[in-house]
This record gives structure tokens, sequence and C-alpha cells, in this order.
């Protein structure tokens, strides 16, 4: 493995685990078993690295939901059923530390930080597909289907953080297929 990719893996698990203030550059490069000119070269700073962090971050989680909807060509609620049903499942695993997108959010506050724009980037990504599949699953308001299947994919990412196996995120699915038929109701 190259030494900008055990960096960025380094980087992602310890940013995971413990936040992105909490980490030094220091114990990143040690972890990596690199040194801090190979962190520079490949990274213009700690911020930048985040950020390419939070990126690899989205780009996984887009990969599953994408998987899974390919799985079910022509029927967008298997697909997204079975993308909860995994997220249901990652929730509920032990060391479960939440969306690293939401944390790196709430981490920084402050609305010019890079680490929060690249997340924010991503949450709206997300959104937007979300509002794509509530149209094809026929919802009268897609906007408002997308909300609510957003806001409980949050609440899924908080509730496994804090109830952990056993807690809330468990009814996802449920929970979700209550909404949609709720949307799709005349």
């Amino acid at each position: 493995m190259r030494a900008g990719d055990r960096i960025r893996a380094a980087a992602r698990d310890l940013f995971y685990r413990r936040g992105i203030r909490a980490v030094g550059v220091e114990e990143i490069v040690e972890r990596a078993g690199v040194t801090k000119p190979s962190l520079y070269r490949g990274f213009a700073s700690k911020d930048a690295l985040a950020v390419a962090c939070l990126e690899d971050f989205a780009a996984a989680f887009q990969a599953r939901l994408e998987t899974a909807l390919s799985a079910h060509p022509g029927d967008a609620r298997a697909g997204l059923m079975a993308f909860l049903a995994d997220l249901t499942d990652r929730t509920s695993r032990p060391g479960y530390r939440g969306c690293g997108l939401s944390n790196a959010v709430i981490e920084h506050p402050e609305p010019d930080h890079p680490a929060r724009r690249a997340a924010l980037a991503s949450k709206r990504v997300l959104r937007a597909r979300l509002e794509e599949i509530a149209r094809d699953l026929g919802a009268r308001e897609p906007e408002g289907l997308a909300d609510g299947l957003l806001l409980l994919i949050e609440g899924a990412f908080a509730s496994g953080q804090i109830f952990g196996p056993g807690g809330p995120a468990r009814s996802l699915t449920r929970a979700a297929e209550a909404l949609i038929a709720a949307s799709r109701a005349a």
C-alpha cells in the first residue's frame, strides 16, 4: 500500500473513532508508518486530509446505496429497503460511532470550515438522491418523502450511537415503510 493510502486509511479510522479535532498529525503519521513530509506531500494540511477522508466516507455510503438499488432493478422500494436494512445492521455493530459526515458537521460548527463544507455537500447529494428515489416510488410529494427518509436515516445514525443494538434504529425499515405508504396514499 502506498504511503498516501496508508495515511488516508489511518486518518479515516482515527477521525471516525475519535473525531477530527482530537487527532493530531503526529498520531496519523505514526499509525500510518510514514513521516510528516510524506503526509504534507499528499495533503496541504490536516484539514485537506480530513476533507479527503470525508469524501471517502461519502463515496462508500453512496456506493452502498447504489449497490442496493441496482440489486433490485425496476423496484426502487426493494432497493431502498435493502439499503436501510443494511444501515440498521451497521448502526447496531459494536463500536459504531455514528455517521462520520454527520459527526464532522457537529464537530465543526464554523460555516466555512472545509470539513463542514465537505460533509454538508455530501448530505445535499444524499438528499437529492432520496428525492429521485421518492419520485421513483410514486410519492405525491417527493421532496417531503425525501426529507422524511433523510430524517429517519440521520435518526438511525444518532440512535445507533446512543442506544446501540436493540435501540430505535432497529425500527428504521418499518418506519420507512410506513412513511412511504403514507406518501403514496390517495
